[in-house]
């Protein structure tokens, strides 16, 4: 088993690359397309699981099972200055939409919401 990085050597990697690709073919959330719009990193990722719905307009979507988009898609970031300053500056917004504390609130009314709806039965 590989060793895992530590926070300052993943720092560095983010900090030293062009983009973060990911071509997922399903994905539960998506914490590792998270961490990279944290970092400011341009990110192309699947257009497909949740994804989209973690990147929102801070990324480009490709289809990942077509060498070709994914290529485009990484053309796209490389050679558009606009597009790659864009993606820059949107992931950490897009990124701060989420936390735990979020997450944990967003559970706890879910749960209630379901108590409450079976206890009306």
């Amino acid at each position: 088993m590989a060793n895992p990085l530590d926070e300052s050597q993943l720092s560095s990697l983010y900090r030293h690359c062009t983009a973060f690709v990911y071509p997922s073919l399903y994905e539960g959330f998506g914490l590792p397309v998270l961490e990279a719009l944290a970092h400011g990193i341009p990110v192309a990722c699947s257009r497909v699981s949740s994804l989209p719905e973690v990147g929102g307009e801070a990324a480009v979507y490709f289809d990942p099972t077509s060498v070709r988009d994914i290529a485009e898609k990484l053309n796209s970031i490389i050679s558009d200055e606009v597009l790659e300053r864009r993606l820059r500056r949107q992931g950490p917004l897009r990124a701060a939409e989420f936390s735990w504390t979020k997450a944990a609130l967003d559970t706890l009314l879910v749960t209630e919401r379901a108590i409450t709806s079976r206890s009306r039965r």
